[in-house]
């Protein structure tokens, strides 16, 4: 018997075993992609009268954030100080936010939109040919958002609804995966953590 052989055969084996580690995380992996992929087929097959009269609209509105503008123009006109601070804070977050979403996490991040058979109403074919992964529309919502409620709180709590309806009109429309919503709100809460802290930080260490 070649125990030298047998020896080195075992040892490759335990080379390319996969270890107990990377099993659970792949498994991991695996069941958080089946729930992103149900909750896709669950939320695009979602049928409602009001799903139909409100989601196209908030769809509309969002893109190119015109939305945001117009709030941010509305809040500049009648919130005094105020309000010209609430506008300024979430034009600038929305802004950021788009460039890391849009200009760069997509570049990295190749993902295909959710495929055309999952979703069973016409709204797929408006989708972009971009990379799913994150939304940047949720993350310009999000960041928009996020710095308005520090400055003007009423106004972060009114713009919370429209912020919620475009993250569900992504995920119905077939433009993207859940997750991919998630990690844009994500990158908006962090953009706007981040234009929040940049005055503080300048006052404290150049003032």
């Amino acid at each position: 018997m070649d125990l030298a052989g047998t020896t080195a055969a075992r040892d490759e084996l335990r080379v390319v075993r996969p270890q107990p580690g990377k099993r659970r995380n792949m498994g991991t992996l695996a069941a958080a992609r089946s729930v992103d992929h149900r909750l896709t087929r669950h939320m695009a097959a979602w049928d409602s009268a009001w799903a139909r009269r409100l989601l196209p609209p908030v769809e509309e509105a969002a893109q190119h954030t015109k939305l945001w503008w117009a709030t941010a123009a509305a809040m500049a006109a009648g919130g005094g100080l105020r309000g010209r601070r609430a506008a300024a804070a979430g034009i600038a977050a929305m802004a950021v936010a788009e460039l890391l979403s849009n200009g760069v996490v997509k570049k990295l991040v190749e993902r295909r939109r959710p495929p055309k058979e999952w979703i069973p109403h016409s709204d797929v074919e408006d989708r972009p040919d971009s990379s799913s992964f994150p939304s940047g529309h949720t993350a310009a919502a999000v960041a928009f958002t996020a710095a308005v409620a520090p400055a003007w709180p009423w106004a972060g709590a009114a713009c919370a609804v429209p912020t919620a309806l475009v993250a569900i009109e992504r995920v119905h429309s077939g433009a993207h995966y859940p997750s991919d919503v998630a990690v844009g709100a994500a990158i908006g809460l962090s953009v706007a953590a981040l234009v929040r802290s940049v005055p503080r930080f300048a006052v404290r260490h150049l003032g």
